[in-house]
């Protein structure tokens, strides 16, 4: 089934509905979900029971902040308990038809299960994600995700883009920066979907492969996401700038959906686009307490998913930090914007000082060209947290040259030390110390044993 938009302005009337209507649909789906689970889920009649507050005691979003959070840890428990979906898997073996993965960036994979519902509602969640971001059917996209190891970049996005009518060349990001710019070449796609890592490392290639620089590719509209960098301004710039296209950024997860939240034509913060099929709190991470959305507010998110069948989740915590941009939008679409700045899994701590690795990044990516924008914070430390300066290796830009490596070095310690507040003992390494970005996440931390 192929849906088509709305109106030319929103792919569906969801997005713009009032927040009167948003809590009253969210009640209403939250007493079914809760209903479902209690007959179908082991996992959450046990925490009902442990918390003791019966799921027939919630009643409306507001009751929600009585019941226990499910962590991550719990997950990768339960599938272990209970192979391969784990006590969570609410729907019958014979109802489950895809399985995807996460990336396992943070431990083990996590397994979820899709009935052909679920299907459905992931391709609808990520409709009103790529319309947001500029996709329109009729279209054809070039395929930059990573395709196999069942991540949610692969598959999903395919069928995502397929229910909107658009045609998807599913190449990925496995086949390399070549293949996918020669068949950029010869196939003209308007959009363009990847990390945005490895989509600014494509198009400084083209000259190279092609003879001609991205931005004569014939690409319109970028949709990024999958790691921080999209939401950065000099990235961002980068990205447009290279390809000649706007670059528009989303989010999503695997225990959830394919994708929920998207970034409009205003550039100013990602939209939650599916209300009726979600409910996302924003709490304060050290005291779980729940917060209400204003202009500049940071917290974490948790997410509880309505219409879910295989593996719905209750008050799922993502670790996820993020700022609100805003609560409304000259789009028209309602909610609250936000900004993903990190996960709280990867904050570090610095003599006190809390900071996030993509901060560090924004702040290299500005020196561009002198840098080349690729960083690594050495974390050669236990845990997150140290009272000793903050190791950073820092590559060297293409063009400048090691007798400026001095200066650089004071550059970015005084930069950085101005706006995170935090020292760092800086080394600079030659230009393509680094490998290049690929199919895998950049990960900006890497951990050593000194």
């Amino acid at each position: 089934m192929t849906r088509t938009p709305r109106s030319t302005n929103f792919w569906s009337e969801v997005e713009v509905w009032p927040a009167e209507r948003i809590r009253r649909e969210q009640d209403t789906g939250l007493r079914r979900l809760l209903d479902y689970l209690s007959r179908n889920s082991n996992l959450y009649r046990d925490k009902a029971a442990v918390a003791g507050v019966p799921l027939s005691s919630i009643t409306s979003v507001g009751d929600l902040h009585r019941f226990p959070f499910t962590e991550k840890h719990e997950l990768r428990e339960s599938l272990g308990q209970l192979p391969p979906l784990g006590r969570h898997q609410a729907a019958a073996d014979q109802d489950i038809v895809q399985i995807q993965a996460s990336s396992g960036t943070t431990g083990s994979p996590s397994y979820v299960g899709l009935t052909r519902s679920d299907q459905m509602i992931w391709n609808e969640m990520g409709a009103r994600v790529f319309y947001a971001n500029g996709l329109r059917p009729g279209d054809r996209a070039l395929h930059a995700f990573g395709m196999s190891k069942g991540f949610v970049g692969g598959l999903p996005i395919v069928q995502v883009l397929q229910y909107m009518g658009i045609c998807d060349i599913p190449i990925g990001a496995e086949a390399g920066a070549e293949r996918l710019l020669r068949v950029q070449a010869d196939q003209r796609a308007a959009a363009l979907v990847g990390t945005p890592n490895f989509l600014v490392h494509l198009a400084q290639q083209a000259p190279r492969v092609l003879g001609v620089t991205a931005d004569t590719l014939g690409v319109r509209v970028i949709s990024t996401g999958g790691e921080p960098g999209g939401s950065i301004p000099a990235i961002r710039n980068q990205l447009e700038a290279l390809w000649g296209a706007t670059a528009r950024e989303m989010l999503g997860g695997t225990d959830l959906g394919c994708l929920y939240w998207g970034e409009c034509e205003e550039g100013s913060g990602m939209h939650l686009l599916s209300p009726d099929l979600m409910i996302a709190e924003l709490i304060d991470p050290d005291t779980g307490d729940v917060l209400e959305p204003a202009a500049g507010v940071s917290g974490e998110l948790v997410y509880t998913s309505l219409d879910r069948q295989a593996s719905p989740v209750l008050r799922f915590r993502t670790r996820d930090r993020v700022v609100v941009m805003g609560t409304s939008c000259p789009c028209g679409r309602t909610g609250m914007t936000i900004r993903c700045v990190g996960r709280t899994d990867d904050m570090l701590i610095v003599r006190g000082i809390n900071v996030f690795p993509s901060a560090i990044q924004e702040l290299i990516t500005g020196l561009v060209p002198r840098t080349s924008g690729a960083l690594r914070i050495v974390a050669d430390f236990e845990g997150h947290s140290t009272q000793k300066p903050l190791p950073l290796d820092v590559e060297r830009g293409r063009t400048a040259s090691p007798a400026s490596d001095d200066e650089l070095r004071a550059s970015i310690t005084t930069l950085i030390s101005s706006a995170l507040n935090i020292k760092t003992a800086v080394t600079i390494r030659p230009f393509g110390t680094f490998d290049t970005p690929g199919a895998a996440k950049v990960q900006l931390v890497q951990r050593v044993v000194r």
